[in-house]
């Protein structure tokens, strides 16, 4: 069995869990027939996202982004 590249080892817990998310928000939405609740749950998706973007990004490459200016 081989093995997975790093860089998707650690983001495969966000996918995973944004995947889960979207997967149970359906179920509660059309299956549960909790409409509210689907929407809420279905909220969490780029939250999820965006927290693995955000722990995920590198500090140095941000601040080098900011650093650089603006080549129009």
């Amino acid at each position: 069995m081989s093995k997975l590249p790093r860089h998707l080892v650690v983001r495969l817990p966000f996918l995973v869990a944004g995947f889960a998310s979207f997967l149970f928000s359906v179920y509660l939405y059309f299956v549960a027939d909790e409409t509210t609740a689907g929407i809420f749950v279905g909220l969490w998706v780029p939250s999820i996202h965006s927290l693995g973007t955000l722990l995920l990004t590198p500090v140095h490459a941000a601040a080098r982004d900011l650093a650089s200016p603006v080549q129009t």
